[in-house]
C-alpha cells in the first residue's frame, strides 16, 4: 500500500488510522530560487522524499505538502525579492501549520513529524505547533505528540567529510551548495543544469541586516541566489547523504515513537 495518505481512500486512511496509530509526516517545505542550475522546489521535493522512505521502514504515511514557506532571507536563501520566490506571511504559515495538525487530530491521527525542509520555517513551524496543541488541549485532546525535523541536522562527521573534504561552509550558506545540488542528482537529474553549477566562493555578509531587501542594500549577495560554490557535487554524493538522512530521520522517529524497524 502506498504512503503517500492523498493516494488512498478515505476508508482506507480510516482504517489505517484507527487500526495502526501511525506517524504521519507533513514536509513543510518553500518554492524558492535554488540558483540558475536547480529548481524552484527542491525544498519541497528533497525533504518529502525522505520522509516518504522514512514512512516506509516506519509503517507511517505522508500528507501532501506544505509547498509555500516563509519569506527567504538574504543569509540563508538570497531573499525574498529575487523572482520566482513565493512565500508566505509568518502568520499565514503559522496558521497552516496549526490547522493541518487539529485536522491531522480530527481524524485520529496522534503521531505526527513535521518535515522542515527551508531553514526560515523553522519558528514559525513551533509557533504552529504550540498554537495546534494548546486547542487540541482545550479541546479535551492531550495525547497528540510532534516531532519537528530538519533533515539536514542528520548529517553524520562521516558523511559531511566525505560530501566537504575542504570544509563546511554552514547550513545558511549552503543555500543551493552541494548538499542540495547532490541530492537533486541522485533524485531528479533531468531537473538539474550542469552547464549552469555556480563556482564562486561562499558569500560574505556582513553581521546585520538591511531593509528593504534588493539588490542595491544587499551588494554582497552573488546574483545568482546560490550562496556558495557547488562544483563539488555529485549523484554519489547525493545518495550519500540522501541515504544518511532516511537512516537517521528513521531511528529517530521510531526511538521517539517507540517502533521497531
Amino acid at each position: 500500500m502506498t504512503v503517500r495518505m492523498n493516494e488512498l481512500s478515505w476508508t482506507d486512511y480510516d482504517r489505517k488510522v484507527r487500526e495502526e496509530n501511525p506517524v504521519v509526516f507533513v514536509t513543510v517545505g518553500s518554492h524558492e530560487q535554488h540558483g540558475p542550475h536547480l529548481p524552484m522546489c527542491c525544498d519541497e521535493v528533497i525533504p518529502t522524499a525522505i520522509a516518504e522512505k522514512a514512512a516506509e521502514r516506519i509503517g507511517g504515511l505522508v500528507a501532501p505538502s506544505i509547498v509555500f514557506g516563509y519569506k527567504s532571507q538574504p543569509r540563508s536563501g538570497g531573499g525574498n525579492h529575487i523572482p520566482g520566490t513565493i512565500s508566505l506571511d509568518a502568520a499565514n504559515l503559522i496558521g497552516t501549520v496549526k490547522d493541518v495538525i487539529t485536522e491531522l487530530a480530527r481524524h485520529g491521527v496522534r503521531r505526527i513529524v513535521l518535515m522542515d525542509g527551508h531553514y526560515e520555517n523553522t519558528m514559525m513551524i513551533v509557533e504552529g505547533v504550540d498554537l495546534a496543541l494548546r486547542d487540541l488541549h482545550r479541546d479535551g485532546i492531550d495525547d497528540v505528540k510532534i516531532m519537528r525535523i530538519g533533515y539536514y541536522e542528520f548529517t553524520t562527521p562521516e558523511v559531511e567529510k566525505a560530501v566537504w573534504p575542504d570544509g563546511f561552509p554552514s547550513w545558511p550558506l549552503e543555500h543551493a551548495g552541494v548538499m542540495e545540488t547532490s541530492i537533486m542528482m541522485y533524485l531528479r537529474p533531468e531537473l538539474v543544469h550542469l552547464d549552469r553549477v555556480p563556482s564562486h566562493g561562499p558569500a560574505a555578509f556582513p553581521p546585520y541586516d538591511v531593509y528593504p531587501v534588493t539588490w542595491e542594500n544587499w551588494p554582497s549577495l552573488p546574483r545568482d541566489g546560490a550562496l556558495v560554490a557547488s562544483t563539488i557535487a555529485s549523484a554519489e554524493k547525493g545518495k550519500l547523504l540522501f541515504d544518511c538522512y532516511v537512516r537517521g530521520v528513521a531511528d529517530a522517529v521510531a526511538n521517539e515513537f517507540g517502533l521497531k524497524l
